[in-house]
């Protein structure tokens, strides 16, 4: 993970699995006609001046909170660091958290949502700190699971910037735990994803969880 790293990789464009997403006018008008069509079979009416927007509105709030899938015109590059040590040369950690994130879950299309806390020890590629936000952002702004944006957010740090390391943690509060199906509040579920030295070295875990104030998941 930390030997020398490849010059092509200072972007995250190809790891993101960006997509570019188009509705034309006809396109529009056809899915706001089948969503007037479930909302009205589901009982809601649509001929008052709150309600005959909402067919449109709803499609447009899917594009919003799914804007992942087309990525931060603002995002990602990685900076060379003054580190130039080798394989021995190492930084110290560097963590950010707590980012709250809102995702909409596969299985029923509801909302998750709560906190990621994203921590890596440099080697040669650094990132600016708001762009840890913007990179948690895309992956959580799709259809996904709490597993596999932990999982996205590991891999894609550790292709492009080749750190000793890669830590994320993530807790959140499933919607479709808490209002269909047992209808009851869920307790936060919480997921880690450990790269590099994270993954063998408890201390290194406890520093990273000390240091995001988490002080229950420290051993």
């Amino acid at each position: 993970m930390c030997g020398d790293h490849d010059p092509n990789h200072h972007d995250f464009s190809e790891v993101l699995a960006l997509k570019e997403r188009r509705l034309s006018a006809a396109d529009r008008q056809r899915f706001e006609g089948y969503l007037a069509e479930i909302f009205g079979a589901l009982g809601l009416d649509l001929g008052t001046p709150a309600t005959r927007e909402t067919p449109a509105r709803h499609l447009q709030a899917l594009l919003d909170v799914t804007s992942g899938y087309e990525g931060d015109p603002k995002m990602i590059k990685a900076f060379e660091t003054e580190c130039r040590g080798g394989s021995d040369c190492r930084l110290s950690q560097v963590i950010e958290g707590p980012i709250t994130f809102f995702a909409l879950c596969e299985h029923h299309a509801l909302p998750f949502y709560g906190h990621a806390y994203v921590g890596y020890i440099p080697h040669e590629q650094i990132l600016g700190i708001s762009k840890l936000t913007r990179l948690v952002r895309t992956f959580a702004k799709r259809f996904a699971v709490q597993e596999r944006i932990g999982k996205q957010l590991a891999d894609a740090m550790s292709s492009v910037m080749q750190p000793h390391g890669v830590a994320i943690y993530l807790e959140a509060h499933h919607l479709c735990v808490e209002m269909r199906g047992v209808r009851e509040m869920s307790p936060v579920t919480r997921t880690t994803n450990w790269r590099g030295f994270y993954e063998n070295d408890p201390a290194l875990r406890a520093e990273f969880f000390t240091s995001c104030g988490i002080h229950s998941m420290v051993r």
